[in-house]
């Protein structure tokens, strides 16, 4: 039997049968996520709650520059990394491998963030 049926086999027994949220799948380790695409929705929305609270933080903290968007570019794909292979420990090969996963989502969560950044900046630290 394969780690993913068991891991099924498991959730079902504990849950018994009953479905669990998206959001208390997301937070619990090693979840079992039946839909690819349900997998991929949470990485898509995790990267654009990181990217708000970086913008903020940025513009708040003078930063600017390359620096400022260098250090968003390393969190954003290491936290999703670390979640995604660490803490669910799913099979990266079920989703196209690591690299897909890994952009998941970035460009939108990169303009988000580039969007709150200037904001907060421009508020906060105006001339």
């Amino acid at each position: 039997m394969t780690s993913i049926s068991k891991r099924k086999e498991e959730s079902h027994l504990v849950n018994g049968g009953v479905k669990q949220s998206t959001w208390s799948k997301a937070f619990n380790s090693n979840a079992v996520w039946e839909e690819k695409d349900e997998f991929l929705d949470v990485i898509y929305w995790l990267r654009q709650i990181i990217a708000i609270i970086l913008g903020v933080m940025w513009g708040v903290a003078p930063l600017k520059g390359f620096l400022g968007i260098a250090i968003f570019c390393i969190i954003n794909a290491g936290v999703l990394y670390v979640y995604f292979s660490s803490f669910q420990q799913i099979d990266e090969e079920e989703y196209g491998g690591t690299w897909e996963l890994t952009k998941e989502g970035f460009m939108t969560s990169f303009a988000l963030f580039l969007v709150v950044w200037i904001i907060f900046y421009t508020a906060l630290h105006f001339d």
